[in-house]
């Protein structure tokens, strides 16, 4: 009986991963063409940070599909890059240069 409650169990996890990953990869698309065809600049910075955000759940997916801890730091990774890139777009988009040598 738990031998047969933990098989569906398992088949019930592979069966949501892979909705989800189908779900993200509709997702990726949908961004991809937000930021290649977005209709202004922050359009496509929004759509890139999004991207970043939907690629953390990737790595999260395939951490889960394989059962291993060891993508965490993956995970981490692309989470401070997709940050740093935010902000730089951010500083970009507001001042027209991202590192400002004025020492007034």
């Amino acid at each position: 009986m738990t031998d047969t409650l933990y098989q569906a169990s398992e088949a019930l996890l592979e069966i949501t991963v892979f909705i989800c990953f189908i779900a993200i990869s509709i997702s990726l698309l949908l961004l991809l063409y937000r930021m290649i065809d977005g209709p202004t600049s922050p359009d496509r910075a929004v759509a890139l940070d999004t991207i970043g955000i939907n690629l953390m759940g990737v790595a999260a997916l395939v951490a889960i599909y394989l059962v291993t801890p060891n993508l965490n730091d993956v995970i981490l990774l692309i989470a401070v890059l997709a940050f740093l890139g935010t902000v730089a777009i951010a500083k970009y988009l507001e001042k027209g240069v991202i590192i400002d040598r004025d020492m007034d």
